[in-house]
Order: structure tokens, then C-alpha cells, then sequence
């Protein structure tokens, strides 16, 4: 297929994007480049894309586009409740618009990554399925429900969107996020030598290596129609739905000497599920995660030493928000996070 790839430059499309080529896609990219330059490591090879930013796509960005995987997004909490009109204005509005042209054009299929966040606080210790109540608590999770709701008023005969449900991403990529909790804590792990939680510890999460991810779009991507068509699956392992506390122990034995210390300060995250991943498996025969959060802290421990991790790197450019700030205060940006001509 020829496949439009929102968001490859960013955390989860770098990793995404070598996976789909090497299925066999030709893969077109588009992304307004924010996060471009958060590199750790060798700089990647991305596919021909177009730089622009999503608010700004037009039926040229889809033409000849057999499916779209769409990535693309203000993609973390503190950003979304810190700016929430951008956020709906990028992760909703546009995200909505871009459906529309795609089915407009004659795209088949549309992968959108949604997150396992729409759960919000389960309320109780049962695993939560694809059709439990949605119940976000920050505006990031509001915009996905949002969007889920209005791509699937668009479904029809023609035109399939598949709402891909992640858990929360870890491991390494070379455009490296570690403001998401795994990667966060193994940084601070190797800079401090302290796993410092600032919860209690005790909420569930559910985590998935950013190649599963990868893997799974690219099951979606061609599995038959009826599989998939207008359905919302959660991508993740059962085997990965953990505590956070449980998560910095993790942490402590991939990096030898580093103390777990939870703080508590932030109290109780109402952020608190775990999550059945059954509907994927059953839809896709033969699929299952392969990375459990273990190998995930021994792999970002290993990427953060080979590649000479600092904490400057750790604390600004591998933090999506303080990028954006930077940008923003140097001018590179306008208040509605455009680039400056």
C-alpha cells in the first residue's frame, strides 16, 4: 500500500515508519517537524514527507493514498491541561478534518491511535475491555474520545477507521520522548541514581514497547475488513499492566545501584486501569506483544549509556513540553505553536 504516516518524526513514527517499509508499504510522511531534532543516537532515515503542520493538510496530502496511520498529536497530559484549546484545536479538529479529506479521496482504511487513557480511573479491579465506559480526566484523553466519536460517523462502506487504543509507550527510539513513565524513570535512574516516583506508587498502567505498536498498526494495516472495520481494539500485553510502584523496581534491577525512592508528593494519580488486550489477539490470529517492561528498562538503560545521555538532553530535549517552550520563548514558534515564517 501506499500509506500517509502522520507523526513520522516523531517518538512512535520513527520506530513506525522502517516497520511498514520493511512489510513493504511505501510510506509518506507528514508531520510538522517540532520534534524533529530530538535525536538520541544515530539520526534516523525517514521516509519523503511532507512538512506541514496537521491544521494546514489539504486533499494534495491525500491524493493517491491507499490508508492513513495517523500519529500526529500534542501528545502528553501536562502539555494538554497546560494548553487545552490547542489541544483540542490539533488532536481533534484536525485529526477530524484529515478523516474527512482521506474518505474524501478514496482512503480505504484509517488507523487511529487512540490511547487506553480514555479509561481514566476504572473504579475497580476488573480488567477493562474495549466497551467499558470512557471516562477521560485530562484533555489529551478528551480529544481522543472526541475524535473516536466523529471518525465513527464517517464509517462506511468505503471508508474503515480503526481506533488502536495504545498503552502507554516505552523503549527506545531515535527520537526519543522521556517524559512517558518507563523511559523517565530509567533516565533519572542512570543521571541520579535514584527510580524517584512522585505518586504513591499504587496506580495500575498499562505500558507497551513502541515496536509492538509498530507491529500491530502494521497487522491493522492489512487484516480483512471485517476484522477491523469501525472497531476500537487496546494494543498492549496483560503481562505489562503494572503498578507504577512495580515499574521502579523494574527500574532498579536494569540499573545496578539505583535506589527506589517514592516520594508520594503528588498523591494518588487518578489515572488508574488495567486493561484487557484480548480483542486485538482474537482479531489479528498469531499476534502478541514480544516486550515485557523488564527487557524495555534494560534496553533504554543500555540506549541511554551507548549513546552518552545527558541531563540536559533528559530534562529539555527529550521532554515534549519544555521543547515546545523553548520554541515558543526563542521565537521559532508562534502562540498557536506554527512555525514562524
Amino acid at each position: 500500500m501506499r500509506v500517509l504516516l502522520t507523526g513520522h518524526q516523531g517518538y512512535l513514527g520513527t520506530v513506525m515508519a522502517p516497520v511498514l517499509a520493511a512489510a513493504g508499504h511505501e510510506v509518506v510522511g507528514l508531520d510538522a517537524g517540532l520534534f524533529a531534532d530530538c535525536v538520541l543516537g544515530d539520526p534516523p532515515a525517514d521516509p519523503q514527507g511532507h512538512r506541514v503542520d496537521l491544521r494546514d493538510v489539504t486533499a494534495e496530502h491525500v491524493a493517491g493514498v491507499d490508508a492513513v496511520i495517523h500519529l500526529a498529536a500534542l501528545s502528553n497530559d501536562p502539555l494538554g491541561s497546560l494548553a487545552p484549546d490547542l489541544t483540542y484545536d490539533i488532536n481533534h479538529h484536525a485529526s477530524v478534518r484529515l478523516a474527512r479529506l482521506a474518505r474524501d479521496a478514496g482512503v480505504r482504511r484509517f488507523l487511529y491511535a487512540s490511547t487506553c487513557s480514555v479509561y481514566g480511573a476504572s473504579g475497580g479491579d476488573d480488567l477493562v475491555a474495549e466497551d467499558a465506559p470512557l471516562r477521560p480526566v485530562t484533555p489529551y484523553a478528551e480529544s481522543k474520545v472526541r475524535v473516536e466519536d466523529d471518525l465513527h460517523a464517517l464509517a462506511d462502506g468505503d471508508f474503515s477507521p480503526v481506533f488502536m487504543r495504545n498503552a502507554t509507550a516505552f523503549g527506545y527510539s531515535p527520537r526519543l520522548r522521556a517524559d512517558i513513565v518507563l523511559n523517565n524513570l530509567v533516565g533519572h535512574a542512570l543521571l541520579s541514581g535514584e527510580v524517584l516516583v512522585l505518586s504513591d506508587g499504587t496506580p495500575w498502567r498499562p505500558l507497551v514497547h513502541a515496536a509492538d505498536i509498530a507491529r500491530a498498526f502494521a497487522a491493522a494495516l492489512t487484516a480483512p475488513r471485517e476484522a477491523v472495520h469501525d472497531r476500537a481494539f487496546n494494543i498492549g500485553s496483560e503481562t505489562n499492566n503494572v503498578t507504577v510502584a512495580e515499574i521502579a523496581e523494574q527500574v532498579a534491577e536494569a540499573v545496578s545501584g539505583a535506589k527506589v525512592v517514592i516520594t508520594g508528593e503528588n498523591g494518588a494519580d487518578p489515572r488508574s486501569y488495567r486493561v484487557d488486550f484480548s480483542r486485538f489477539r482474537a482479531a489479528i490470529p498469531g499476534f502478541d506483544c514480544e516486550w515485557t517492561v523488564k527487557q524495555g528498562a534494560l534496553e533504554l538503560a543500555d540506549a541511554y549509556r551507548k549513546f552518552g545521555l545527558t541531563r540536559e538532553d533528559f530534562e529539555r530535549r527529550f521532554t515534549r513540553l519544555a521543547v515546545l517552550r523553548a520554541a515558543s520563548e526563542s521565537g521559532a514558534v508562534d502562540d498557536t505553536l506554527r512555525w514562524r515564517r
